[in-house]
């Protein structure tokens, strides 16, 4: 079942359904392969987009009007000139995230993103978590970005006055509640467009992120233009480049990081493209790679008009057009900014009803979150309820004081994500889930079942038994057996590690290294500890960070990750040290956040677990299942298609 039942002895194995307790928590669904969707019941989504579709969502995600107003502020705070270095140092970080999840993405290519491979690799309670922080995610952060649009669309307009009533901002007489129609207004109407069709709404989609890629380009060229014209006034100054030190850029990258934030909607409409294994890693490349380079660009045009102590915090491009007396330019680039909020809305909504149709599918939800138009193929009933509620938080809520709530769910999942690419290379699930409604499909195999229910249970004389654990973790190698890459030095005494016991390395060595993260992090940022302490708490987690990195680089991944899930996609390049430098950059960045965004997190999550003890634990569809082995459930499935045929 869960990872950790590999590293400690389990008892809900072999034939046993796992119910309740902590079973539950670690129980782990199969990979969807196209045998069990077909018999699953559940309609499956249109499988409508290509490459340039998933660019187009992630592109539209993941640049939104941040862009407009983090160069002025990161560049007067943290940065300085080095501002084009702080985003490309952000992007390098990001895009370690980004290798993990298109490894995942192209092996496990359904609906739920984070959530989905989480329930595969590491267990149901983590998955479920995860699902529920991500559906705090989506909705705050559609809301968030739809609150943002109508001070921005007022612009064009000429200033607040000229908005058009039913669409200004009101506050209620009585209430001193500011409500937002025109967030509400767009927010239904992106719900209404995403309802058509996949299709339909990344064409939409893709007409609005190229109105917002054409405003930055015209930053990009005009301000060049005057950049070489003046004589980049930005990047000749005294202070020289690095006014804050290396310090100040590494805090500007750290700021930045969010920025990024978005190319993970393109792992959520998995399901609904035409070749997973190999379009998914390119969309989120190509779309990771497009927002850094426009990202830089931007920097090193705006930081070079106008020194980075005299830019507005709050419209750096405008004021620095206007300096050069191009205060027209204000127009397009608040078009620009109108043009990204609304595609970084839709870019929001979208993956939320996937991550609920994900969870229902498992019964971790009321089944009304499951249904699939047969017409569009979308989940309609799933994205009518996400935008409901979306849209009545957008016009009551001034939401901007919970978007930092937004980050604690991306984070969760990016640190997630890693620690299931170390379980899948590692310790992948060697254990299927079989329904109850084919228990009895084994007869005709089951003298094959009883024996690997024994070796399961422990009652084999030479796996899993007494006898086994108490054997030493390394044994004398039988010369006839290939040595797995664990040593030379090991290797040529005669000595390997047994598979089980490698096994069980991994599953600890994996635990240790969270541990380790969160030590290092923790001490490293909290400065009221006392020194000694902060001390001694670093050096443990970077001693068991290299620890880990070392031991999980010496033993021999597993040879299932060649045949887990889908095979033939994209496999994530230097494994251990990616997803460890993942786990170590997100649980950074989630201890840096606020007290008062962890306890309102804290507070969902809470009502998270209790919705799950009360519901979800009892419906999930993994309640009744046994786990057998994968080779015994592979072998029933041919014996099943062959009776039928």
């Amino acid at each position: 079942m869960g990872f950790l039942g590999d590293s400690i002895e389990e008892s809900g194995r072999g034939g046993r359904s796992s119910r309740v307790g902590f079973k539950a928590l670690i129980r782990r669904k199969q990979v969807d392969s196209a045998h069990s969707s077909s018999s699953s019941g559940h309609h499956q989504l249109a499988r409508e987009l290509s490459i340039p579709h998933l660019i187009s969502i992630g592109v539209g995600a993941t640049i939104g009007a941040g862009v407009y107003i983090l160069v002025g502020t990161v560049a007067r705070e943290h940065s300085g000139p080095t501002l084009a270095i702080s985003f490309l140092i952000a992007g390098i970080a990001a895009a370690l995230s980004a290798f993990c999840y298109a490894e995942l993405a192209s092996r496990c290519p359904s609906a739920g993103s984070a959530y989905h491979y989480s329930y595969i690799c590491v267990g149901e309670g983590v998955a479920w978590l995860i699902g529920w922080a991500l559906i705090l995610e989506y909705t705050l952060g559609g809301s968030t970005v739809a609150r943002g649009i109508s001070p921005n669309l007022a612009m064009l307009f000429g200033g607040n006055d000229r908005l058009p009533s039913f669409l200004a901002r009101q506050t209620l007489p009585g209430l001193n509640i500011v409500v937002d129609p025109c967030a509400a207004i767009l927010v239904l109407i992106v719900t209404a467009l995403l309802c058509m069709g996949i299709k339909e709404s990344i064409a939409a989609q893709a007409v609005v992120t190229g109105v917002n890629i054409c405003a930055l380009m015209f930053v990009i060229v005009a301000g060049s233009y005057i950049g070489f014209k003046t004589g980049w006034v930005g990047y000749e100054l005294p202070t020289g480049y690095f006014p804050y030190g290396v310090d100040g850029m590494l805090a500007g990258s750290a700021t930045v990081f969010f920025a990024y934030i978005g190319f993970d909607s393109v792992a959520s409409t998995a399901e609904e493209v035409k070749n997973p294994q190999r379009d998914l890693p390119l969309g989120i490349a190509s779309s990771l790679s497009l927002c850094c380079a426009l990202y830089m660009m931007v920097s090193i045009v705006i930081v070079g008009l106008v020194p980075y102590y005299e830019m507005d915090p709050d419209t750096p491009i405008s004021s620095a057009f206007a300096q050069h007396g191009m205060h027209w330019a204000a127009y397009v680039v608040s078009a620009g900014a109108v043009t990204a909020l609304c595609s970084t809305l839709l870019g929001s909504i979208l993956p939320q009803p996937r991550i609920l149709m994900a969870m229902a599918r498992d019964g971790l939800l009321p089944s009304f979150f499951s249904d699939v138009n047969k017409h569009t193929q979308v989940p309609v009933k799933s994205t009518i309820a996400s935008g409901v509620g979306a849209a009545s938080l957008a016009f009551f809520m001034d939401v901007s004081e919970l978007a930092g709530m937004v980050s604690v769910g991306t984070l969760l999942a990016f640190t997630t994500v890693a620690v299931s690419v170390l379980i899948l290379r590692y310790i992948p699930p060697n254990e299927v889930p079989l329904p109850p409604s084919l228990q009895d499909s084994v007869d005709p195999l089951s003298l094959s079942y009883r024996r690997s229910v024994e070796d399961v249970d422990g009652k084999d004389p030479e796996i899993g038994s007494a006898k086994d654990s108490s054997r030493p973790l390394l044994e004398k190698a039988d010369s006839s057996v290939d040595i797995p890459m664990i040593g030379s030095y090991l290797a040529r005494r005669g000595y390997v590690l047994n598979e089980k016991n490698r096994r069980k390395v991994a599953g600890w060595i994996i635990v240790l290294t969270c541990v380790g993260a969160l030590l290092l992090t923790y001490a490293a940022t909290n400065l009221r500890l006392p020194s000694y302490v902060r001390y001694s708490a670093s050096g443990i987690g970077i001693m068991l960070l290299l620890s880990a990195l070392v031991v999980l680089s010496c033993i021999d991944q597993d040879d299932a990750r060649h045949s887990f899930g889908h095979s033939g996609g994209f496999t994530c390049p230097f494994v251990p040290l990616i997803p460890i430098v993942c786990i170590v950059i997100n649980t950074y960045l989630l201890i840096n956040l606020s007290v008062g965004t962890w306890a309102r997190v804290s507070i969902w999550l809470l009502i998270g677990v209790i919705v799950y003890t009360v519901y979800g634990r009892t419906h999930s569809s993994l309640r009744d299942v046994i786990y057998v082995p994968a080779a015994r459930a592979e072998k029933r499935n041919k014996y099943s298609r062959e009776v039928v045929a």
